[in-house]
């Protein structure tokens, strides 16, 4: 299945996490996604692809894995929009979809792709998605229908998590307790990582080695910010606060 309803779809969203493939959120954000979950925030996950170029499994595999994966991080809403991969372009109808999807979901929080990545439709997406946000809130930009029109939004703001490329953060969240969901949610998609049952062709994410980077990672990030756990996310522009004593 790949789209899940809302239990209110009027209510509008805490977070909201693009990826442009079905498991780059759960791999770099799904800690976060699993804790603020766990809180009562509403977060939802909107992926810009099917993945259909991956070398193991299916678009189709792809879609009942990610359904399987939004409900252990318990997401209240996952869509696809269905761009190519490999081959979708920061254009006028992917900008619109991804307008689309911001104006009708209501974010106060967006999380997108890489800024810089080693696949080239990470930072193809983060550009889409961040262009995309800005957009949304211009009222001379129409989407929807003309008896329907979508009213213009724009989130509060737009962070980028960290995907293959080791990059430094400009935040860490502390996800410290939630690393076993974050993990639950990864291996449902099975055709993608390790299986020593698999008879699929080898990838450089299906090792075991590839899931203890993940877990080092998370390791690797928290330790500078004093948490045992954490996933690192940049801005594109200053993160303010209205005192320094709010921060850790």
């Amino acid at each position: 299945m790949a789209q899940q309803t809302f239990s209110n779809s009027q209510e509008p969203l805490d977070l909201l996490a693009f990826g442009a493939h079905p498991d780059d959120v759960e791999l770099s954000a799904g800690g976060t996604l699993a804790k603020l979950a766990s809180q009562g925030k509403r977060c939802a996950i909107v992926d810009l692809t099917r993945g259909e170029l991956g070398t193991r499994g299916s678009a189709e595999i792809r879609d009942q894995e990610a359904a399987a994966s939004a409900a252990i991080l318990g997401v209240v809403y996952r869509e696809n929009l269905k761009l190519a991969d490999g081959f979708f372009s920061v254009d006028d109808a992917s900008l619109r979809q991804v307008i689309s999807a911001i104006r009708r979901l209501r974010p106060a929080v967006v999380l997108a792709n890489a800024m810089n990545d080693r696949h080239p439709d990470h930072g193809r997406g983060a550009d889409l998605v961040a262009r995309a946000a800005f957009l949304s809130g211009l009222t001379k930009v129409v989407t929807g229908t003309k008896d329907a029109p979508e009213p213009a939004f724009r989130p509060r703001t737009v962070y980028h998590y960290i995907q293959d490329y080791d990059r430094t953060p400009d935040v860490v969240v502390n996800v410290t307790g939630h690393l076993a969901t974050k993990f639950e949610a990864i291996l449902a998609y099975g055709s993608q990582f390790h299986d020593p049952n698999s008879k699929e062709p080898d990838t450089p994410i299906s090792s075991p080695e590839f899931l203890d980077h993940v877990r080092g990672r998370a390791i690797s990030f928290g330790r500078p910010a004093g948490f045992l756990h954490g996933e690192g996310f940049e801005v594109r522009r200053p993160i303010g606060t209205d005192s320094l004593l709010d921060l850790m």
